[in-house]
């Protein structure tokens, strides 16, 4: 409602004694003058600006007679001021003005700025009047005086000789006599007889504070003993005989009071320190207890029954805060009904940022600024200047004034903004709006929840610039205002503003001030102004604001409230009458809108006074239902009135009773409207009302229910109640529900689809360090914090579905959660809703005879969400509740097997941190085992270190032998890209000390991948638990390797750090073994997207036959060897691929038009072509010599490999030819990834796999190597007729199914008669026997054809379905960029010696 701003200001009075420091400050009642008194002086300020005007200085000989001043009264019309002092004379002073048509300051402007041609009054209006104070008269009353009280025409004067003075404002009695209180009959109600009330017995009664309320008609009053009352005269005359007090019975310790007149309510301060609000029964004439207002020790624990009793309390200007200071300092506000705003008694307010503890503020006098912006404050001296020894040595302090400067909700003032879904702040110059929600209505939000029901309009500027509200989250993700300036030359003369409203779309804003009003757009961000105005006006926004374009309708009485529900307006009259009138659109004329009469109401017999009405608005809301209605159409027509009668809501409904008009009988010119009904009273204590007229078939409960706000006690809705699936409703079932909810904000908005509430909230931030502590004069930004004020919001759909399981409506709960499924925090909902119920029934110290715990439960299991809700509340909720919970939803065990079967993995390791606590180790073991084993099929890999920690964990804890690991499920396909080099460096050339420690480990001599998990393998590694995760990791690349899954491999290796070669060696005749060459070359293919080779048509007559021009590959080749007899003459290539022509005929003219496809190839996948590179001089395998590393295609030079040209420029058959080699290689990250492999497996020795990968890389050097290895060691023989079986059963696949491989095993060939040598040196011909061997291309020809006829024969497509997958793939990768990025720039040589 209420937000403090900035820091307070400080206005410094006059130099003078300490003696004549002010103490009191009283503001007249239109607030543009403020009395400060002062022991012997007066002295009247103004308000705009904050300057001292004159002041009455009181003589020493008279003021030794009167005594000091004490407290100050206007006279309403302000020509007067009434001072009381201490010996019990009240003085009068008349206000005159002086010097004719001077001022006392006058703004001076430039010549021919246009604020000099500006309004005729601006004199007026923006210069501090020249006033003179002059004392006219004298009252000796003889008794000290306790309370002075303007009221009317009159001056009531309370003194402490228990009497009650009628004094004219001339200063004479009129013969009235004065009221003996002793006189006045008091009792508990007005309906008991006038004979038995009570009369006050003791003799020296009399009146402490008294206030009086213009709408109960009567004087709140506090009496010296504590007792509080309402005094009220009977019949017209005020005289003791027509005079009666009612009391509340149990209040005996009051200090001081303040009253409502909008509301109708009395606050009145206790010495307790809380403040009793009480109203008056309006049957029985009691005082009734409305709510109190005292601060809890939940909140305030230091600081709780320790404020001291309350020394004043204040009512804003708009009745709708009221601030309250105690004895020992502090302020607070409240709202009407008891929600607390601010406290200073906390937080930044009470403690500086060292921690040390401030004196609270001490308050003197306070009195509210125009419109409550300001807040004129009198401080103790308690606070400032005894702050530390130093400010009493220094020089004598100036008294001041403090100004705290507040920012209020628009809804304070113009409650009718409450149909908005927009947060409207108004400061004296300023506004603030939440931001974003602007072009809410033409951007559609991107969450699915949101249907886009709003009237789509142009888009909006802001929806590219800083205000992007696409979706939920931009329009409450951050906590920044947009802030509108108002106009200066619109607040120059009509200051301050009075009401402020903004538009549904949030895209434009108007204000009124003392006159007109302005209108801001907010799309073109200009301001239009306009003058005077006394009757109703539409304006068209589009035009200037001149009544020209204005239609002007004339309204019977004033208008006091004005709402609009679509194209309907109502308007509340000061005779209490409501009159409807409808906006029409008209062609003609210059006048685009007309406005007719559609309908008056008179309320006066139920509204005692029109100002108590806080706010009237015409809503769609009924008692029935939409489906219950004769005519279900009429469900979001005006349907009601809602009157907020200080408080009380009313409702008045159309009679539906009657006949009904049928819609296409009647004229809609002359359309008849429904009478209304008597009203009926739906809610008491209500602040706000928020309701919506749009509709939305999936959200119906919230969108056509009513929220309220009501202070203190929270919220309330005012829900419907359907039947399922639209079957008739029961009779006897109420089709609405009044249910309340506490939320932690005050609420200034509903967003009613997003089932949300928006609000603001005060937050403070402390400079006092900036300041020395010893500085001379205690700074304002050392006493007080800086307060800004932040947008929040808070969820409410729990409270509501909670309050409904708890009425067993968990069908009505049901639907709406149903209907609010889709929301981004509906998980959230859920496990607060989970949380609250458990954290009350849990650690209830009484029995529950009906617990609510179990059909949350059941409730929750309605939604595939309740694995994880369960979950997530147990973590957040302490162990000692876990049983609880758990007897309710279900025993963990269960639930942890539920989550495996969804392959919901993360939640299931939750369940087992709960089992871990909850069961015997054996019991979280077996668990353990489960998921971990999972995790590794599904590639989980953070899972997997957090597994292997958690049964390490589990180990130390206990030695039992191991439980039998339970066999997962199928392997699901591996998550995430092979992230081999996360966090390590593989390098056998360059010197440890080169890299970070950190990133990797020498072990011997080469450097193996250490992952987050390396230090696994430990001193410790012969302990069981140890060897447990072993055997489980040692099957689990078993497996990979059997299905031959090398990229899995990989990332498994690289990612939990398992040492990959020492364990390929023991595994070399067993798993690692290569059973079947064909099929694991098909997987490679497939795994790592490298396309499978092709032999282009154009090839037969390529330019690169004669020897002048080496292929690319070859050339390559050539470079990455330093073997001399493998640089084969070109010819000897170039008639293979003569040779293979036949295989071209084969295939025949499909062939062709693939290959025409396949030359478009390359573009689509450029990432293969990169110019070559001449770095042929040392021998590595992974080094970044290939084409598709260490250079950028920017330039285009293509550099011709030949010595005799530097650059040439080729035909189109050449680059085709160059592009089909370029193209027959697969992504560059593959690449890495299998040279990383060929370097493992070259290190362990499986020299098969080694075969497979140089077959897939097409690099006779690697073959050469291998051949280079068995010659010069000893290579189990075995294996050597495996590779010559397998290379054999390749080269059959390849003549029948993949022509492309034929070149390069052509190239090779003589290699594989060296093999074949040394084969049948080491191995005897009967010792092996190749059975399986020689069975491989039979069984695997089958696979070939389907692979052939699916992939179009040669798999061109293969090398575009890699190209496209490859794009995906890298949009999966950029997460792991940067530890990629080395790798990308080739540096990772991986030399073997």
């Amino acid at each position: 409602m209420y937000f403090l701003s900035g820091w307070p200001k400080r206005l410094l009075c006059p130099l003078g004694s300490p003696a004549e420091a002010p103490f009191h400050v009283q503001s007249d009642p239109q607030r543009t003058f403020f009395a400060v008194l002062a022991p012997a002086r007066l002295s009247i300020w103004y308000s705009r600006p904050s300057v001292l005007i004159v002041t009455y200085k009181e003589p020493a000989k008279s003021s030794s007679q009167f005594g000091s001043y004490k407290q100050a009264e206007w006279r309403p019309d302000s020509t007067m001021i009434a001072v009381s002092t201490a010996n019990g004379y009240i003085l009068f002073f008349h206000i005159t003005s002086t010097r004719g048509d001077k001022y006392l300051y006058e703004p001076v402007y430039p010549k021919g700025s246009p604020q000099m041609k500006g309004t005729p009054h601006f004199k007026e209006e923006q210069c501090a009047p020249a006033l003179n104070l002059e004392m006219k008269k004298i009252l000796d009353l003889q008794a000290p005086i306790m309370s002075l009280q303007s009221v009317l025409e009159d001056l009531l004067v309370a003194t402490s000789d228990g009497l009650l003075h009628l004094i004219h404002w001339e200063g004479m009695t009129n013969g009235r006599k004065a009221i003996n209180l002793c006189t006045v009959p008091f009792s508990v109600d007005l309906q008991s007889s006038r004979g038995t009330g009570s009369f006050l017995g003791f003799a020296d009664v009399h009146i402490r504070d008294m206030e009086y309320c213009a709408t109960l008609d009567g004087f709140a009053v506090v009496f010296n003993d504590g007792k509080v009352g309402f005094i009220t005269p009977v019949s017209s005359r005020f005289t003791a005989e027509q005079l009666h007090g009612v009391w509340p019975q149990d209040v005996v310790d009051g200090t001081c009071v303040a009253v409502n007149n909008k509301y109708r309510l009395m606050a009145f301060g206790c010495a307790s320190g809380s403040v009793q609000v009480y109203t008056i029964d309006n049957t029985t004439g009691a005082m009734q207890l409305s709510h109190k207002l005292e601060l809890t020790a939940k909140q305030y624990p230091d600081i709780w029954n320790k404020t001291g009793a309350v020394k004043l309390v204040r009512w804003s200007p708009d009745n709708s805060v009221v601030i309250v200071t105690w004895e020992y300092g502090g302020l607070s506000l409240w709202s009407v009904f008891g929600a607390q705003l601010i406290c200073t008694l906390g937080g930044d307010f009470a403690y500086r940022s060292d921690g040390t503890k401030k004196d609270p503020l001490k308050i003197n006098s306070m009195s509210w600024g125009a419109e409550g912006y300001h807040l004129w404050v009198i401080s103790g001296f308690g606070s400032q200047n005894t702050e530390n020894e130093s400010d009493s040595k220094s020089i004598v302090k100036q008294p001041g004034i403090l100004l705290f400067q507040f920012i209020k909700s628009a809804l304070t003032v113009n409650p009718c903004m409450s149909n908005q879904e927009q947060v409207l702040l108004q400061g004296e110059d300023r506004l603030y709006l939440n931001c974003g929600e602007a072009s809410q209505s033409q951007n559609p939000r991107s969450s699915s929840a949101h249907s886009d029901h709003r009237t789509r309009r142009e888009k909006s500027p802001f929806a590219g610039g800083g205000l992007e509200s696409q979706s939920l989250s931009t329009l409450l993700g951050h906590r920044h205002w947009h802030v509108v300036q108002i106009s200066s030359t619109y607040l120059e003369s009509n200051w301050p503003i009075r009401f402020s409203a903004i538009d549904k779309l949030g895209q434009n804003i108007a204000v009124v001030g003392k006159f007109g009003f302005a209108h801001y757009s907010l799309l073109t961000k200009k301001w239009k102004l306009f003058g005077n105005i006394t009757q109703l006006r539409v304006y068209l926004r589009t035009s200037n604001l001149d009544n020209a374009f204005a239609h002007v309708t004339k309204t019977q009485a004033e208008t006091l409230l004005l709402s609009v529900f679509r194209d309907m307006v109502i308007v509340f009259r000061a005779d209490c009458s409501i009159c409807l009138y409808s906006i029409e659109r008209k062609s003609d004329g210059p006048n685009a809108a007309g406005i007719q009469v559609l309908q008056e109401v008179s309320m006066s017999r139920y509204i005692p006074h029109p100002f108590l009405v806080v706010s009237v608005t015409l809503t769609s809301v009924s008692t029935e239902n939409g489906i219950t209605l004769k005519m279900p159409q009429q469900a979001r027509d005006a349907e009601s009135i809602m009157l907020n009668l200080a408080g009380q809501l009313i409702m008045m409904q159309r009679d539906r009773s009657g006949p009904q008009i049928r819609e296409k009988d009647s004229n809609p010119n002359q359309r008849k409207l429904l009478p209304f009904c008597p009203p009926v009273v739906l809610a008491q204590s209500v602040e706000n009302v928020w309701t919506t007229c749009r509709a939305n078939k999936q959200k119906r409960h919230l969108l056509e229910a009513l929220w309220l706000s009501c202070g203190g006690a929270g919220m309330k809705v005012w829900l419907p109640l359907f039947p399922r699936d639209h079957r008739k409703p029961h009779s006897f079932l109420s089709q609405r529900i009044m249910l309340p909810f506490h939320i932690n904000i005050y609420p200034l908005a509903v967003l009613f689809e997003d089932a949300l509430v928006l609000g603001a909230v005060n937050d403070t931030l402390l400079y006092d360090s900036l300041y020395s502590r010893n500085s001379a004069r205690e700074q304002l930004e050392v006493l007080f914090p800086f307060c800004v004020v932040e947008r929040t919001s808070q969820i409410y759909l729990h409270h509501i579905l909670r309050q409904l399981l708890v009425r067993n409506l968990g069908e009505q709960a049901l639907l709406l959660a149903q209907s609010c499924a889709t929301l981004p925090y509906f998980p959230h909902v859920l496990e607060l809703m989970l949380h609250e119920v458990l954290e009350e029934e849990a650690t209830s110290r009484e029995p529950i005879p009906d617990p609510l715990l179990p059909t949350v439960a059941k409730f929750i299991t309605e939604f595939p969400l309740f694995l994880q809700t369960v979950v997530h509340c147990a973590r957040k909720t302490e162990y000692a509740l876990w049983n609880y919970l758990f007897a309710a939803v279900g025993n963990p065990k269960d639930l942890f097997e539920e989550c495996l079967m969804a392959q919901d993995l993360d939640t299931a390791a939750s369940y087992l941190i709960i089992l871990q606590n909850m069961e015997v180790p054996a019991v979280s073991r077996q668990h353990a085992t489960l998921l971990f084993n999972t995790a590794l099929e599904q590639g989980k890999w953070d899972l997997c270190r957090h597994m292997i920690r958690f049964l390490k964990a589990i180990g130390s804890g206990e030695s039992e032998t191991p439980p039998s690991t339970p066999t997962t499920q199928e392997p699901s396909s591996s998550g995430g890209g092979f992230e081999f080099f996360r966090n390590r460096s593989i390098s056998l050339s360059q010197s440890a000390d080169s890299v970070p420690a950190s990133k990797f480990s020498l072990q011997k001599t080469l450097s193996m991948p250490s992952g987050p998990s390396g230090k696994r393998w430990s001193k410790d590694s012969d302990c069981a638990e140890n060897m447990y995760i072993d055997m489980m990791l040692w099957r689990h690349a078993r497996r990979l390797l059997e299905e031959v899954r090398l990229k899995d491999l990989g990332c498994f290796a690289a990612q939990l750090g398992f040492e990959l070669i020492s364990w390929l060696c023991k595994e070399r005749a067993r798993a690692a073994r290569v059973d079947n060459f064909v099929l694991a070359l098909k997987r490679l293919h497939k795994d790592f997207l490298w396309p499978l080779p092709i032999i282009p048509a154009s090839s037969v007559s390529s330019p690169f036959k004669n020897g002048k021009y080496r292929t690319v590959g070859e050339q390559l080749l050539k470079s990455q060897s330093t073997d001399p007899f493998l640089n084969l003459e070109i010819d000897a290539g170039v008639s293979n691929v003569q040779r293979s022509q036949s295989w071209l005929g084969n295939i025949g003219p499909a062939h062709q038009e693939i290959d025409t496809a396949s030359s478009h190839g390359p573009q689509m996948q450029d990432a293969f072509l990169s110019p070559l590179s001449n770095k042929g001089d040392e021998c590595s395998i992974g080094s970044a010599t290939d084409l598709t590393e260490s250079s950028s295609m920017v330039d285009g030079d293509w550099t011709m490999v030949d010595e005799n040209f530097s650059t040439l420029s080729l035909t189109q058959s050449e680059l085709e030819h160059i592009s089909m080699e370029l193209a027959s290689k697969g992504p560059h990250k593959s690449q890495v990834q299998l040279r990383y492999l060929l370097h493992i497996f070259m290190e362990a020795g499986c020299l098969d796999w080694c075969i497979v990968i140089g077959l897939i890389l097409r690099e006779s050097s690697i073959i050469n190597q291998i051949l280079v290895i068995i010659q010069s060691s000893e290579v189990d023989g075995e294996m050597l007729q495996n590779i010559k079986t397998g290379l054999h059963a390749v080269d059959r696949w390849a003549s029948t199914d993949c022509p492309g491989y034929k070149p390069f095993l052509n190239i090779i060939k003589p290699h594989l008669q060296k093999l074949s040598e040394i084969t049948e040196e080491q191995v005897q011909p009967e010792a092996f026997q190749p059975m399986t061997v020689g069975k491989t291309p039979e069984q695997t020809s089958p696979r070939a054809e389907e692979n052939r006829s699916s992939l179009g024969h040669g798999s061109i497509p293969q090398g575009e379905v890699g190209g496209s997958s490859l794009v995906s793939r890298k949009e999966e990768d950029t997460t792991r960029a940067e530890e990629e990025e080395p790798f990308q720039d080739g540096t990772y040589d991986c030399s073997v010696s």
